[in-house]
């Protein structure tokens, strides 16, 4: 579906809900748009379902730009489409449970496991940033096996700190900043998401994939002069 965004957008969608292939087609529709390299087009970036094409509109009529979207739409299955070269593997250190993670109890309850079957489960998951939003850097990764449809809290946890690792109807998200949230706290990071010094000030991208892997509250404590947080990452080929 294309839809208007505004007088110098363009929003293309690939389903109403989040799932594997519509994420998938989201990523590399958005890549495929940055290779075509259209004069005019300002800026591309991708949500959890759709990709959005910020453009020129005196330099590049919207009628124009939608026919030109309108054939790459057709050049291939982008449900099944390869996902973007130049992806990452990362690896992050993080603590489940403890006082540093409250919540991971109550969300093992929820997804009918001990808590050391939880830990197991989500620090096994090799999850994919599937997009970036509320905060610089913020990434929400998935799927998670499905045991892990669990609901958000019907109340919001006022505060949870930067690096916080949260879960909620099959997916993570990371906490960029510390803020409120309904999601469940079961995982803490040292990472720094958003380093605006640095040449690449957002460590994560869409597309990257992640493994959160157990760790202790003092080798966590250790990482946290790092800011990375200890995370480590390969190319994925």
């Amino acid at each position: 579906m294309i839809r208007t965004g505004g007088v110098d957008g363009l929003l293309i969608s690939f389903g109403d809900k989040l799932s594997e292939p519509a994420n998938r087609a989201a990523l590399a529709f958005r890549a495929a748009v940055e290779a075509e390299g259209w004069d005019g087009v300002e800026e591309t970036s991708s949500t959890l379902v759709s990709c959005f094409v910020r453009f020129d509109p005196l330099h590049l009529p919207h009628d124009v730009l939608q026919a030109k979207v309108e054939t790459l739409l057709k050049r291939r299955n982008w449900f099944d489409a390869v996902l973007p070269e130049g992806r990452r593997f990362w690896r992050i250190p993080t603590v489940y449970g403890t006082d540093l993670a409250p919540q991971l109890a109550q969300a093992a309850a929820a997804a009918g496991m001990s808590e050391a079957e939880a830990v197991t489960s989500l620090s096994d998951a090799r999850v994919r940033v599937q997009a970036l939003g509320f905060s610089p850097g913020q990434p929400y990764l998935g799927e998670l096996p499905e045991v892990w449809d669990i609901p958000r809290q019907s109340q919001l946890t006022d505060r949870v700190p930067q690096g916080a690792l949260v879960v909620a109807i099959r997916q993570f998200v990371l906490f960029g900043v510390s803020a409120p949230t309904g999601w469940q706290h079961v995982g803490q990071t040292a990472i720094n998401l958003f380093q605006p010094k640095a040449d690449e000030p957002i460590l994560l991208r869409p597309g990257d994939e992640v493994q959160f892997i157990a760790t202790d509250a003092a080798s966590l404590n250790n990482m946290r002069s790092d800011p990375d947080g200890g995370a480590t990452y390969e190319m994925i080929k």
